[in-house]
């Protein structure tokens, strides 16, 4: 999530791939999900002693036989909960097959999205999965900001493609065709993501007297919420969850995309800086899933297709 990550062909990308059309696969809830209770959830793949590649992994992971995964479970058609209240979305279904060339299981623990990196530093989860863009200041830990140092930075095993959208209420654009446009509204995005960096930057250059105003929540449900009542002209989210929401929203007849993508760049599974022998692990599973085509149905089933990348790198975000 884009401030939230992607990757390519040559998984450089940052997260501005266009993704196609987003299928309905699956019910979008919009119960918020965003609060840090660890409301665990597993992919459905079991330990097996066939598995390809579980010598890769570190011995411990091994011993366990579960990767704790963090993760905002509230950004439909990545991560979201079904009606039954089970996980799914595309990072469940790859993650669940890279547990099947390793071994393991990779269990979702909820939580919001700018507090997934400190849970990973912390030890509270092992990697974060959660569609994070890859991009120089998460790899180095630095605010994007002010430019300072917040902790220690993170390795990405990178996966996806996408860019940042906007939307606004369908028939209600105010005018908003591109970022400029944006000067004098009221934008409301996801704390902690790309879009809310990209608004920030933008913001500096409104000129006088048509300042954009920027309400960041929790999560992206509830800045739907903010636009869907009226207190919001926008909201700014990764295109594959903008393109799914437009879609799946009141049967497609609450929002709809405004302009063209923009800030392309990769999607990462964040992973320790020390924790170098996962990350390789991690790596390889999933240029195996690449490589069997399994893969792509996955992207395919979630409409993401056209974000797919030929194979997954480390730290190609910029």
């Amino acid at each position: 999530m884009t401030a939230g990550s992607t990757r390519r062909p040559t998984a450089t990308h940052p997260r501005l791939a266009v993704v196609g059309a987003i299928a309905v696969a699956g019910a979008l809830t919009l119960t918020g999900c965003g609060d840090q209770t660890k409301n665990a959830q597993s992919s459905d793949t079991g330990a097996s002693a066939s598995a390809p590649l579980a010598h890769l992994l570190p011995a411990d992971v091994r011993g366990e036989g579960v990767i704790d995964v963090g993760s905002d479970i509230a950004y439909a058609p990545v991560e979201f909960k079904d009606d039954s209240g089970k996980v799914v979305g595309l990072d469940p279904d790859l993650a669940a097959a890279l547990g099947r060339q390793l071994g393991v299981k990779f269990q979702f623990h909820n939580g919001t999205f700018d507090a997934l990196l400190t849970g990973l530093r912390s030890g509270r989860y092992r990697i974060a999965m959660s569609a994070m863009t890859d991009n120089k200041s998460r790899q180095q830990g630095v605010d994007p900001d002010t430019g300072k140092k917040v902790g220690e930075g993170v390795d990405f095993v990178d996966y996806l493609s996408a860019g940042v959208s906007l939307y606004t209420r369908k028939g209600d654009t105010r005018g908003i065709t591109s970022w400029p446009d944006l000067c004098g509204k009221k934008l409301a995005v996801e704390r902690g993501t790309v879009s809310e960096d990209l608004a920030k930057a933008e913001a500096k250059k409104c000129p006088s007297g048509k300042k954009l105003t920027i309400e960041a929540f929790d999560d992206n449900q509830q800045a739907e919420t903010r636009l869907r009542s009226g207190g919001a002209d926008a909201v700014s989210a990764d295109f594959p969850v903008a393109a799914y929401t437009v879609k799946t929203s009141g049967g497609g007849k609450d929002f709809q995309i405004v302009g063209e993508q923009v800030q392309a760049a990769p999607y990462g599974i964040a992973v320790g800086k020390k924790d170098t022998q996962l990350r390789d692990a991690l790596q390889a599973a999933m240029n195996a899933i690449i490589d069997s085509g399994e893969y792509q149905k996955i992207l395919e089933k979630w409409g993401a297709q056209d974000g797919a990348v030929q194979e997954s790198v480390i730290n190609g975000g910029k």
